[in-house]
């Protein structure tokens, strides 16, 4: 490939945490250990923990200088830990690597490999996957709806262990969307991106905090989101039922259905109602894609200057971190891309 990305030489390892203080300092060790010969940052994000990973973050903090932290003022989620860490990232490049080491630190070197044939991001994919028989199934038929009824452009298998160009990361999350589907959206900046298959191993402290509520909640957002086939689909639907329901009263009105008990009027209401129901999805959809958004976390602390705007007590005294100055807001605010229109729905 032409106009190479820069070589992986220096690394920003960003870690989501959410009550993960028993993997934090294990983590940290792994991180160092496979991948120290590098040049590092660790960004740890701390989402709201309850539970003293904050302070194993800090107590990590202390002894190394390549230890970078920030915490949250409640629990926002997945999505918005590591769009904070993808935010401040100062290396070139961006490791996304989760608390729980499910995913090997060593395996980051497949993707390095990969990205040095000239990919702006490369996603890992699980072999000899070690969750839940019922997860599993659940991810097939996310990526069968999302691929092949909804023709979603996704990397196949693609996880949250991924290594990204930090221009890339950051273009995504300044998007602002209320849920920074990732994978999802590089396919809009970049047709360089690809998958490479890593291990995958099974959890062996704390609990898992991704549930089926949650994983459901998060293909349905996908799903009406990123696009209007779900939608229109939907709306196509419920009209031509309404139709149909009109049709159907006709045909009792005017004695051409013989032998239908239905009333006549409850066929107007069903199609009134179907009507109703298409228009309104539509409604939801048009209003939804122009519709501004919260901030998706607000920064209570971190161990780095942090932008005033992730904060909505900028204006105090701060003990552990000072104001981020104006030239680095701005390099962070400016790195992005144009995207087609699409990509803002």
């Amino acid at each position: 490939m032409s106009d190479q990305p820069p070589p992986v030489e220096a690394l920003s390892v960003v870690v989501p945490c959410f009550n993960e203080v028993d993997n934090v300092v294990p983590c940290y060790e792994e991180i160092v250990r496979e991948l120290g010969d590098l040049s590092l940052e660790l960004i740890f994000v701390d989402d709201g923990s309850t539970d003293g990973t904050l302070e194993k973050i800090k107590a990590l903090a202390a002894r190394d200088p390549r230890v970078r932290y920030l915490t949250f003022t409640r629990n926002y989620g997945f999505e918005a830990a590591f769009s904070a860490g993808y935010r401040y990232a100062s290396k070139p490049w961006i490791l996304h690597i989760d608390a729980d080491q499910q995913f090997p630190a060593d395996q980051a070197r497949l993707l390095i490999t990969t990205a040095a044939e000239g990919y702006d991001a490369v996603f890992g994919v699980r072999t000899n996957r070690q969750d839940p028989a019922l997860r599993r199934a659940g991810t097939a038929a996310f990526h069968f709806i999302a691929r092949r009824v909804l023709r979603m452009e996704l990397p196949l298998g693609a996880t949250a262990f991924r290594l990204v160009r930090a221009p890339l990361a950051r273009a995504v999350i300044q998007l602002r969307m209320g849920n920074p589907h990732f994978f999802a959206t590089v396919p809009r900046f970049t047709d360089r991106y690809t998958t490479v298959q890593i291990g995958h191993r099974a959890r062996q402290r704390g609990t898992s905090k991704v549930g089926f509520g949650w994983l459901a909640s998060h293909a349905i957002e996908l799903f009406v989101g990123f696009t209007r086939r779900l939608a229109t689909i939907i709306s196509v639907t419920c009209f031509g039922a309404a139709v149909t329901a009109v049709l159907l009263g006709l045909a009792v009105v005017t004695g051409l259905a013989r032998g239908v008990v239905v009333p006549a009027a409850l066929f107007g209401l069903l199609a009134v109602v179907l009507l109703g129901s298409s228009l309104v999805i539509r409604y939801l959809v048009v209003v939804g894609s122009g519709h501004a958004r919260p901030r998706l976390y607000y920064v209570r602390a971190a161990n780095f200057p942090i932008d005033p705007a992730d904060r909505f007590d900028a204006d105090e005294d701060r003990s552990e971190d000072t104001q981020l100055p104006m030239s680095r807001v701005e390099t962070i605010e400016t790195i992005a891309v144009p995207v087609p229109q699409e990509a803002h729905r």
